[in-house]
């Protein structure tokens, strides 16, 4: 029994640190980092103007139709723009 709970105590110190990660961080992929850019977005109240934006999160409750408008946090903020930083690194499609 003690190994057990030594073990679920170990991935759940190890699934804590991957959520403590930074969003380039755990993001494989130029999708990814789209996803996570216009998920914050989203939970903010942003209107999705692309077909892509909009078949992924839809626009049902959106208030902004512009980003700059969204309230957002000055970590959120700082997260976008990471987000934005790694999509330019990688080249990712516009």
């Amino acid at each position: 029994m003690r190994l057990k709970t030594s073990l679920f105590l170990a991935l759940l110190c190890f699934g804590a640190g991957l959520a403590a990660l930074p969003v380039t961080a755990r993001a494989e992929t130029c999708d990814d980092l789209w996803y996570a850019r216009n998920e914050i977005y989203k939970a903010q109240g942003y209107c999705f103007r692309t077909q892509r934006g909009i078949a992924a999160f839809g626009n049902a409750g959106c208030q902004y139709d512009n980003a700059e408008d969204l309230p957002l946090s000055n970590s959120q903020r700082r997260t976008i723009a990471d987000i934005q930083r790694e999509e330019r690194g990688r080249r990712c499609p516009r």
